[in-house]
């Protein structure tokens, strides 16, 4: 039985999609205010996060950020009205993982939901039950160790938990090492889909890799433009 935690201020919707959500099986708890949010999140410990992006005192972005920090692997599914699309980059760079525009219909929420949550399960069996597969991992340069199953890059100086999509990302460049990857190919293994707000994200994730591999400059992900990338390393 799944968990979430439902951050909305619209009094009305957030009643039709908690009646709905409990009516198909899920343990729900609804938070008004941006500022309960967290307090929510410790207290409840939910299997996902459904975060409205427009809210009281702090908005959905802000409240992702400080799950982030409490958590890497918990899925969160923003909520957004349909002129605040473009902002949602700043949103996947808060650690959001996907997002639904208002309004929607129950059945494609449940649908992301669901979604959300296998991938998430997914990830958590692999680190309980993987064994040997644990130990898989990736040289990278002089000095940094990937492990794809836990979704970490290791370097003397620091251990960085990465987000699911940025070890899908990192992983599909270290298996075409040092050869061009196309990034149609790329959006089309992690989103199923090459439209233009996936492609804007990936940009996104692109930089946050490249951030974390700044230290080690033998370590590189170099544009093909109009092609793809070229990981080095």
């Amino acid at each position: 039985m799944s968990k979430i935690l439902y951050v909305e201020d619209e009094v009305f919707l957030a009643k039709i999609v908690k009646e709905t959500l409990e009516k198909e099986g899920y343990v729900l708890r609804h938070v008004l205010d941006g500022n309960q949010a967290l307090t929510a999140f410790q207290s409840f410990e939910p299997d996902i996060c459904l975060l409205d992006v427009m809210l009281p005192n702090r908005n959905g972005f802000e409240i992702a950020v400080d799950i982030r920090k409490k958590s890497e692997r918990i899925p969160i599914l923003f909520l957004t009205a349909k002129d605040q699309t473009e902002d949602l980059l700043e949103g996947f760079q808060s650690g959001g993982n996907d997002y639904i525009k208002k309004p929607f219909s129950m059945e494609e929420l449940m649908v992301r939901i669901e979604n959300l949550i296998k991938l998430s399960k997914g990830n958590e069996g692999q680190n309980r039950g993987a064994g040997k597969s644990l130990l898989k991992e990736i040289t990278l340069g002089e000095s940094f160790v990937f492990y794809p199953q836990k979704l970490s890059l290791d370097h003397p100086s620091e251990k960085k938990t990465l987000s699911m999509k940025e070890s899908q990302i990192l992983e599909i460049l270290c298996q075409n090492k040092n050869a061009i990857v196309e990034r149609k190919s790329i959006l089309m293994s992690v989103w199923n889909e090459d439209s233009y707000f996936n492609s804007r994200t990936l940009d996104v994730y692109i930089r946050k890799l490249r951030k974390h591999f700044a230290i080690d400059p033998s370590v590189q992900i170099i544009t093909l433009k109009g092609v793809g990338y070229q990981f080095v390393g």
